[in-house]
C-alpha cells in the first residue's frame, strides 16, 4: 500500500503527481501486463539475452568514445 504524506498548505495536484511517480516505481502494472499471457521460458531467456548484448554493445560504445 503506497502512503504519501501530504504537508500542510500542498497542492492536491502536486501529492498526485508524487503518487503517480511512486505507483509506477514500484512496477505493478508491468508485472499485471506480464501476468495476463503466458510466456515461454525460451522467449523470457531469448528477450534477456537480447537485453542484456544491447547494454553490453552500448558500454563498450561508451568507453571507446
Amino acid at each position: 500500500m503506497l502512503i504519501i504524506p501530504i504537508k500542510d498548505g500542498e497542492n492536491i495536484d502536486r501529492a498526485l503527481k508524487r503518487f503517480k511517480r511512486k505507483f509506477d516505481r514500484t512496477k505493478v502494472m508491468r508485472t499485471l501486463r506480464d501476468k495476463k499471457q503466458f510466456t515461454k521460458p525460451s522467449v523470457k531467456y531469448r528477450k534477456q539475452n537480447i537485453k542484456a548484448s544491447y547494454i553490453q554493445r552500448k558500454r563498450t560504445a561508451e568507453e571507446q568514445a
